[in-house]
């Protein structure tokens, strides 16, 4: 290839990317739910005619992008290729060969130049409901966490199932929000395929294949040579976390070889009777990401650069086997990367960040009229960070999703879903661990039902009894706290309740500290104190 052809591929090779930007923008501005358009709760992505993710968008989270590198091969397996055309539109919600858990729905389209196949647009959101429990941990088995979509057609030949959209109106307390997400999903990929035509017709181009080549290849050689610079060995690491009712031991074994990088999780616990238990998908989801974060952060995200990764692990939490209840899968899932970090520190001292609250504490709330009063019922999802790890060089960022990246939703949108009052929603001092880089404060949060209502909320938090630790003698950060304001205490996990008249309030966990905290510098220490980082007193 020439140095003008190569130029050529790397300027198409960006123009993939903005194709798939423009995917995702086109979700979030169409998305009805919460958790997509204010939280950026979804991904979106390009791939070949094998199924091999050529692209994905910056938009998007670790858990969705990555998992759904895989799912599309799971939909090529199921639907022949015969009964693939153009207008058709695929969608799950299937645990094990989407992402996860039933609240996340993946859509994915073929692409057709005429009537060649090539290539796929796919895409994943969480939605605001699917019926059965609610997004919880008390689920016994995934049959009662929800409906369950097969991998089967929305839409065939542009005509839309009409029997899907009924079962799902009876089976969801949100409909119209619900099938308005899945009307979005498929509008995304829509537009991903309308301008990926555009461009090849543009620049002349029969299909994806030289250029899918050119991207596949040219990720490979570099993130092969990043491979070769890595010290190579095996290191482990064990992370404990809170659980449902009793701590949940995880462990990892990470091996650098000369063209791999392998984590293996033998001798993490076992699968839980409660839905906090993770699919195989999920946990590679999150492994590989830490492991990017570390290895080739800067090199993009796609086929090659995934597949020098592998992930295995027996059955256990974080390979948990049909019908385990997983609906709460991302707090364990979430806890993922601080354990594989935790080897990687080994292996690469002073170079790894610390650890930090990790899961969202996120919050479903059933709000409905209290006893005798009038009003209105609703479902509101919100998501909530802790603190992240300090890291070296620099103190720990505040409330800030890490791993899963994604936005914290707007207070006002919030409210406006459900008949709900945010009362308080601030940093938490104290909350960051010491270290010669502080870790990232918390969050307290005061959040009660609106005048003559009443809601139960399903927990899903973490780090309450198992704080965030800190690296390299950098100190663990202060783990979080759920309970009513009159001093009531709450469960880190499962539906609860609050009255009329009461508040929940919620103190997000601290990230951990980097460093000997005797070494942070007086005009950091002095700042922390003047923005009430860190109180006079302590």
């Amino acid at each position: 290839m020439s140095q003008l052809d190569e130029i050529r591929m790397q300027v198409m090779w960006n123009r993939l990317i903005s194709v798939v930007e423009e995917q995702a923008m086109t979700l979030l501005r169409t998305a009805f739910s919460t958790s997509v358009r204010e939280a950026g709760d979804l991904s979106a992505g390009v791939y070949n005619a094998k199924g091999e993710m050529l692209a994905q968008a910056v938009t998007g989270t670790p858990g969705h992008v990555n998992t759904m590198a895989e799912a599309v091969l799971h939909f090529i397996e199921e639907i022949p290729r015969d009964e693939m055309y153009p207008g058709d539109t695929y969608v799950t919600n299937d645990p094990w060969k989407g992402t996860g858990h039933l609240h996340d729905i993946t859509m994915v389209s073929p692409s057709f130049k005429g009537e060649e196949l090539i290539g796929f647009f796919a895409c994943t959101a969480h939605v605001v409901d699917v019926g059965g429990r609610g997004f919880g941990a008390d689920g016994k088995s995934v049959y009662e966490e929800g409906i369950q979509i097969p991998i089967m057609k929305f839409a065939e030949r542009g005509e839309v199932n009409k029997d899907l959209l009924r079962i799902l109106r009876l089976n969801v307390r949100e409909p119209n929000q619900v099938i308005g997400d899945f009307f979005s999903l498929a509008a995304c990929n829509d537009v991903g395929h309308r301008r990926l035509v555009e461009m090849l017709d543009e620049i002349g181009l029969p299909n994806l294949d030289t250029l899918g080549a050119f991207i596949l290849s040219r990720t490979h050689t570099a993130i092969m040579e990043r491979i070769a610079g890595l010290p190579k060995g095996a290191w482990n690491n064990e992370l404990l976390t809170d659980g449902y009712d009793q701590p949940i031991n995880l462990a990892a074994e990470v091996t650098i070889g000369e063209k791999s990088v392998d984590v293996d999780f033998t001798g993490t616990d076992a699968m839980s009777r409660w839905g906090i238990n993770v699919p195989l998908i999920y946990t590679k989801a999150y492994a590989c990401y830490a492991l990017k974060c570390v290895v080739a952060p800067d090199i993009p995200n796609n086929a090659a650069s995934l597949a020098v990764f592998n992930v295995s692990s027996p059955v256990n939490i974080l390979n948990a086997e049909r019908p385990a209840p997983v609906s709460v899968r991302h707090v364990i899932g979430h806890m993922v990367p601080d354990l594989v970090l935790g080897a990687l520190a080994k292996a690469l001292p002073g170079k790894i960040l610390a650890e930090g609250a990790a899961a969202l504490w996120n919050i479903h709330i059933s709000a409905r009229p209290a006893a005798g009063a009038k009003g209105r019922r609703a479902e509101v999802l919100m998501f909530n960070s802790g603190g992240m790890g300090a890291r070296p060089g620099l103190d720990g960022l505040s409330a800030t999703a890490f791993p899963s990246g994604v936005h914290t939703m707007p207070i006002e949108a919030t409210e406006h879903t459900g008949p709900i009052v945010v009362w308080r929603k601030e940093l938490r001092p104290d909350s960051a661990g010491a270290g010669e880089y502080r870790g990232g404060l918390g969050q307290v949060i005061e959040i009660a039902p609106a005048d003559g209502h009443e809601f139960d909320f399903s927990a899903m938090f973490d780090r309450i009894g198992t704080p965030a630790a800190g690296r390299d003698g950098g100190e663990s950060g202060k783990p979080g706290k759920a309970m009513l304001d009159d001093g009531t205490l709450l469960r880190p996990k499962g539906w609860q309740h609050v009255p009329s008249g009461r508040k929940l309030v919620l103190h997000l966990p601290g990230g951990g500290g980097f460093g000997d905290p005797k070494k942070r510098s007086e005009a950091a220490k002095a700042e922390d104190v003047r923005k009430g980082y860190v109180t006079e007193t302590k």
